[in-house]
């Protein structure tokens, strides 16, 4: 079978990191993680990952990885939880990459839609192919015209892996109150940190990207910040990103135990949902005698 090749210091090489650190988590932590569709991706790559395994196993790459694989399966929890109330609704993946969220959570009745910029999604179609009952749609996130796409009929959840810490502040804040109003009684779920946070991603991805002022680009140090964002939203509520949905640190060794509670703590790495209102009832139309 050909193999699709992957060009280093690429956009396809950033995509396959995510996945290769899911990869790694299931081969490490075979008790935690089961990842065969990141297996199958991987094997049919055409790219020499020798010195990325290297980077991810080490500690701190592991840790990393772990921190990669248990934010999908917080997603997947809440993404799940919201499906027992809406069956039928859409599941969309904002700023989707090469994650398969969707797959591990359908239940055989909702709908998957894989948003990303055209290029991300002319590889997601080599190596993802939309399955029964799921789109992938290319598009840019803060071009609300990608709302056209999703039939929220049936309810929606979003989610977001990695995505709003490559935004600025104000771009969050309007992509938000523009979905509250558009997709009434949705929930958004998202991972997030601390300035703190950030300015340890300055360090990292964000000075390779030539990013210098962090401080417009997402954080938070409150979820409490979120609620005057719009009167649209009806909850927002935080989890822990390593302790929330399961607790990592029963299940790994000391030096990751304290990294998660570090995590907590220094960087506050959380999950957020926040909750939209429903739409409000029409008033009952009033007879011509009353």
């Amino acid at each position: 079978m050909k193999k699709y090749h992957i060009e280093k210091n690429s956009v396809q090489e950033t995509l396959i990191i995510p996945l290769f650190g899911r990869l790694v988590c299931s081969e490490r932590f075979p008790q935690l993680f089961s990842d065969p569709e990141a297996k199958r991706i991987c094997d049919a790559l055409d790219y020499d990952a020798s010195a990325m395994r290297k980077k991810m196993e080490s500690p701190a790459g592991l840790f990393g990885a772990l921190e990669v694989a248990q934010r999908q399966y917080d997603l997947g929890c809440e993404v799940e939880s919201y499906l027992k109330t809406h069956p039928k609704a859409a599941v969309v993946n904002l700023g989707c990459g090469l994650d398969d969220t969707f797959r591990k959570v359908d239940n055989g009745r909702c709908r998957g839609y894989n948003l990303d910029f055209p290029d991300v999604i002319a590889v997601r179609n080599e190596l993802l192919p939309a399955g029964e009952r799921e789109k992938n749609v290319a598009c840019d996130l803060n071009d609300f015209a990608w709302m056209d796409a999703v039939d929220a009929t049936d309810g929606a959840v979003f989610y977001a892996a990695g995505v709003f810490y490559y935004f600025q502040t104000e771009q969050v804040k309007a992509l938000f109150a523009a979905m509250a109003e558009r997709f009434p009684g949705a929930a958004l779920v998202f991972d997030v940190c601390n300035e703190r946070g950030a300015r340890l991603m300055r360090k990292t991805w964000l000075k390779e990207a030539g990013i210098t002022d962090v401080r417009a680009f997402f954080s938070l140090e409150d979820e409490a910040a979120l609620r005057g964002w719009s009167n649209r939203f009806a909850s927002v509520r935080t989890k822990s990103y390593m302790r929330g949905y399961r607790d990592l640190a029963r299940e790994v060794g000391p030096l990751y135990r304290l990294l998660i509670r570090l995590s907590d703590s220094l960087v506050r790495m959380k999950i957020v949902r926040i909750g939209f209102r429903e739409a409000a009832a029409s008033a009952p139309a009033r007879g011509a005698g009353e």
